[in-house]
């Protein structure tokens, strides 16, 4: 029996599908990857439903939406619902070596062995962060050793460059910046420095008296090209073991991030499409369809069972997602453009979107004094810029029944209360309920550190 393709699976942090020049760019941010992705299937309308880290690889690696696997919070307390398979558990009872690096959280569980890397700290000698070479240093030992064994194998890559902090060495760190980060005449920095639950947090890495906002953006962009040159290092070695036509590579993220927008500062939080938007790739010589663009809409939780398709592994799990694999070959899957979404970061809301509407309900006063109910025309207003919940009661009426009716029906499915509404301690602050006020919540969140920040990965 012929040996069963290996998956080389990169579940990048925090990357913004609109950053990208994959994606149309206008900074040529991801060069090696788009070259690689010319010979491969490209998904230009993959959205994460469930906002931030935990429920996004969540959905990514069970093919179940919150509902399936009951995870919807950051700080998720226990396991992922009982009866669930991850993709590692999956392809392990296959025959499969898996190794996750990374990513040790209850959505990452079932692999067979996991590495960490440097994926936080700042260099001492430069005071910046070189993420993607520490990736580097422990993935491309790790794919030798797997590419050794007869066993098929499963490599999970969590790059993490393109979450804060935004620091690429040099030469990338002034790469998409030629200004002046600390023109006083500047002041488009100011309302950053001054938002109390993220300031001292903002202060160890933004460069002190840094005015300029651009120069942040510029950071993270960077900070995706610095990632790209050193993923080409782990794909050039795919190539020199001889398993570039053994493989299933596959590109994707667990949300994306808010630079500026929304004021929601250098984060990932909130419903705006920002967060929710990510990519999803595939390459695999002789299975995936060469040079094709996807522009139909699938979610995270569509990858596992994709994945599987294009494997050509068989189960009897019944995912909430679906393979949109036959979608590369111009087949047609029956249309799912309206879907749930939740966040659950550093503030507690859910909502509806459609390819014309987006519907957002706060489930408690948030920390940027953000309105109750919010409702957005994507197709007038895509930057999501006017809330008009005001002046269409009608719609925002229309989509909270639409969501209404899906809670009631998956909550009937799984037999468990929608996790958004049980999850009372997902600010990690033990009140066993939800903030009475934006002032509350404002005055009670806070990100001290990147080690903060790196603890919150972990839960």
């Amino acid at each position: 029996m012929a040996k069963k393709p290996n998956l080389l699976f990169f579940g990048i942090d925090s990357l913004r599908r609109d950053h990208m020049s994959l994606y149309g760019y206008n900074r040529l941010t991801t060069p090696n990857i788009d070259k690689y992705l010319k010979k491969g299937t490209v998904y230009n309308n993959c959205f994460s439903p469930h906002i931030p880290t935990t429920p996004g690889y969540a959905n990514m690696l069970t093919g179940f939406d919150c509902f399936g696997t009951d995870i919807v919070a950051l700080r998720h307390k226990g396991d992922i619902a009982p009866g669930v398979k991850t993709l590692a558990e999956i392809l392990s009872s296959h025959g499969y070596t898996t190794t996750n690096i990374g990513f040790k959280n209850v959505s990452g569980r079932g692999f067979d062995n996991y590495i960490q890397y440097s994926g936080w700290s700042i260099e001492e000698h430069d005071k910046r962060a070189h993420k993607a070479e520490s990736m580097n240093a422990v993935a491309i030992p790790e794919l030798e050793r797997l590419a050794a064994q007869d066993k098929p194998f499963f490599l999970f890559l969590r790059h993490m460059d393109p979450h804060s902090p935004y620091l690429p060495p040099g030469p990338w760190e002034r790469m998409f910046y030629q200004g002046n980060e600390f023109d006083p005449n500047n002041r488009s920095m100011e309302p950053v420095m001054a938002f109390k639950p993220f300031c001292d947090y903002f202060a160890e890495w933004i460069p002190e008296g840094c005015t300029d906002k651009d120069y942040v953006i510029a950071q993270y962009d960077a900070a995706i090209a610095y990632m790209d040159t050193c993923i080409q290092s782990i794909l050039q070695k795919l190539y020199d073991l001889g398993l570039e036509n053994e493989t299933l590579v596959v590109f994707t993220s667990d949300h994306g991030e808010t630079l500026y927008d929304h004021d929601c500062y250098f984060d990932h939080h909130s419903l705006y499409d920002p967060t929710l938007v990510v990519p999803l790739a595939f390459r695999f010589p002789g299975r995936v369809p060469e040079g094709v663009r996807v522009d139909d809409t699938c979610r995270l939780y569509d990858v596992t069972p994709t994945v599987l398709d294009i494997l050509g592994i068989e189960t009897r799990i019944n995912f909430d997602g679906r393979s949109v694999f036959p979608l590369a070959f111009g087949q047609p899957i029956p249309k799912l453009d309206e879907f749930y979404i939740t966040e659950c970061t550093w503030m507690r809301k859910h909502g509806w979107r459609t390819p014309k509407w987006k519907y957002i309900q706060a489930l408690e006063p948030d920390f940027h004094f953000k309105p109750e109910v919010e409702l957005y025309d994507l197709e007038n207003d895509p930057m999501e810029l006017w809330n008009i919940a005001k002046d269409r009661p009608d719609i925002v009426m229309m989509l909270d029944k639409k969501m209404s009716e899906f809670i009631r029906k998956r909550e009937k499915e799984v037999g468990r209360t929608n996790p958004i509404y049980t999850n009372l301690t997902w600010h990690g602050l033990d009140l066993n309920r939800g903030f009475i006020s934006s002032e509350e919540a404002y005055n009670s969140m806070h990100i001290a550190s990147a080690k903060t920040a790196a603890k919150l990965q972990q839960k």
